[in-house]
């Protein structure tokens, strides 16, 4: 049965492939053999599914090493034979899938969603614990991988990075021996269509710039220059203006005022009571 999946998982046309983009691939291959055999062969499953499956497969604690593959941004069409790529682009993996001494593979094309090695070795050492088998688990974090549907450059770089993960890879499988599991799996949340870095905007504002290079080095110097106080805040506004110019004719009318009462001018004798002959003969 592992040498169908297999062949299913490494056989699968790219324009199926190319349909789910947000998805990732997931293998699962051991030196011994696992049972019960996985609830389903489909290659289109969601996370929660695989992940069921996974650990169903290494409840009975199988092999005394683990290795759990973290592959970002890989791809079902990285592990297939491809003619426009000379097979495989990673060729340790897909032989060691392919190997005689393989007891049993289970692969999946397209996983939908995100699969984590937390809770598959969180669950590993729970599994032996109860088997009382001491095991040992690793991890291993291959590069990230560019995302698919990107320029000429980005696809020659995915390449590279696929060719030093795959060596990576297959100097880790030679130091195994004959008992152990290894899961790859990937991250889909990095698989998007090559899109510029900027908006349409952004990019003419970055072009008026260039062309204006006297605007540039005015906001620059607006910013950077030391501004005198009186020109970066504005004190006197209209209402103070009129307020100062009332405030200055009530006080010129005040001092009018003022000045013409200290300009009075009255004889010491003007109140004084009149006792010369006219006043007596009013009296009388």
């Amino acid at each position: 049965m592992h040498l169908s999946i297999a062949a299913t998982l490494l056989a699968c046309t790219v324009g199926q492939t190319q349909a789910f983009l947000d998805s990732s691939p997931f293998v699962l291959f051991s030196t011994a053999s696992l049972l019960p055999s996985p609830p389903s062969t489909a290659q289109l499953q969601t996370n929660s599914q695989v992940l069921a499956s996974a650990k169903a497969l290494l409840a009975s604690c199988p092999t005394d090493q683990y290795v759990l593959v973290s592959a970002p941004n890989l791809h079902a069409a990285d592990l297939r034979d491809n003619d426009d790529h000379g097979g495989c682009r990673m060729p340790n993996l897909c032989r060691a899938i392919q190997g005689r001494d393989r007891q049993h593979v289970y692969g999946v094309a397209e996983v939908i969603g995100q699969v984590s090695a937390t809770p598959l070795e969180e669950y590993i050492h729970a599994a032996c614990g109860e088997t009382r088998k001491a095991v040992h688990v690793s991890r291993l974090e291959m590069k990230h991988l560019p995302a698919v549907g990107g320029p000429a450059d980005e696809e020659g770089r995915r390449g590279q990075l696929l060719a030093d993960n795959d060596y990576e890879l297959g100097r880790l499988l030679e130091t195994l021996g004959d008992d152990y599991t290894v899961v790859v799996f990937s991250d889909p949340n990095g698989f998007k269509p090559y899109e510029p870095e900027f908006a349409q905007p952004v990019h003419m504002d970055m072009k008026r710039w260039s062309e204006e290079p006297e605007l540039v080095d005015r906001i620059q110097s607006n910013s950077t220059r030391t501004v005198p106080l009186f020109e970066k805040y504005q004190f006197f506004t209209p209402g103070v203006f009129m307020s100062l110019i009332t405030l200055i004719l009530l006080l010129s009318i005040l001092g009018v005022g003022l000045r013409a009462l200290a300009s009075l001018e009255v004889s010491y004798g003007a109140f004084d009571k009149d006792m010369g002959p006219a006043a007596q003969k009013k009296q009388m």
